[in-house]
């Protein structure tokens, strides 16, 4: 049996420790047990969160776990020289250490981070890279693994890194069993941007919602214009002030941003050709895909492609690395 350890402080934030209704739900999928969760803090006893809702927790000691999870906060907080102490001393005995959102200071208060590919919520990510400058960041992928460490982005990203990290214990059906009971998406690649396009994009009415709705499900059609204010019951040139006045950005603009996100998650799934994805996303040929991603993200797909090859690598050698875990 794996030995789970939750580390919670005074104004962590619950949701982040509601996550690990993922390892209850990957037991009860199974014949028997395979994880064994523990919550601790620095004393033990009832700790309470940022929202009032106090947890019951059981003090540091020199229990030996096979993952330890570092929950977050509302904001950064500073990381006590105990907690600072355990997170560093574990570092090698345990096979995986991980945060949840703000936690990630935790992790890199204690060095964890050095060196290291990591994120955290979008909205401290800056004070993380001014804090600690040797932190690889990657300030907007919804989860991070680099060999034994795991970070995510906030709130419900803290769920897609439960789900890898049970993914990686016992494989993608059980990981699918479990998101099923959850009720929620399989889990989102953890290369996904933090930020939705859809929902940058905020528009007012409910026509133009539809409208984009309909976009995102058909990307792989051309989505003219015309087509576009078909569906929102609107003239071609109605559609586009509307569009604009709500959105902020053409329809072009718009679906060229959808369309970059369907290929980026594809590309991190690994599994299809540029091509594929290419032809999947809407974009017609590689070239046009290319020139999109570069508008868009900076990068074209080949650079994200090796990106994830590389982070497949890392997890193959952390792996091997954790083969001797404590469990």
């Amino acid at each position: 049996m794996k030995r789970v350890a939750i580390l919670i402080f005074p104004g962590f934030q619950i949701l982040d420790l509601a996550a690990i209704a993922a390892f209850e739900l990957a037991n009860a999928s199974l014949e028997q047990p395979f994880y064994q969760v523990a919550v601790l803090s620095e004393e033990g006893g009832l700790v309470e969160s940022s929202s009032g809702v106090q947890v019951a927790s059981t003090p540091l000691d020199s229990t030996q776990f096979d993952t330890i999870v570092m929950t977050g906060s509302l904001a950064p907080q500073l990381t006590s020289d105990k907690l600072r102490l355990f997170l560093g001393s574990r570092q090698h005995s345990a096979r995986r250490i991980a945060s949840i959102c703000t936690g990630a200071f935790g992790l890199a208060d204690a060095g964890l981070l050095d060196g290291r590919l990591a994120t955290t919520h979008w909205a401290f990510a800056n004070e993380l890279e001014q804090r600690h400058p040797r932190v690889k960041l990657q300030a907007d992928r919804i989860f991070v693994h680099d060999g034994p460490v795991w970070t995510s982005a906030g709130m419900t990203a803290g769920i897609d890194l439960m789900l890898a990290l049970v993914e990686d214990d016992l494989g993608v059906d059980v990981a699918r069993l479990v998101a099923k009971k959850l009720v929620v998406y399989h889990r989102r690649a953890g290369g996904q941007s933090q930020f939705s396009a859809l929902l940058e994009l905020e528009p007012k009415s409910d026509r133009i919602q539809q409208t984009l709705a309909h976009a995102r499900a058909n990307l792989r059609k051309p989505l003219s214009v015309e087509d576009l204010a078909e569906v929102a019951h609107l003239s071609p040139r109605q559609f586009s002030r509307t569009f604009k006045s709500e959105t902020g950005q053409s329809p072009a603009h718009a679906i060229e941003n959808l369309r970059v996100e369907a290929a980026r998650v594809m590309i991190d799934a690994g599994n299809l050709s540029l091509g594929v994805i290419a032809e999947e996303a809407g974009f017609g040929d590689p070239e046009r895909m290319r020139r999109a991603f570069v508008r868009s993200l900076g990068q074209p797909p080949q650079s994200m492609r090796r990106m994830t090859r590389q982070s497949v690598a890392v997890r193959a050698e952390g792996r091997f690395s954790g083969a001797h875990a404590v469990t």
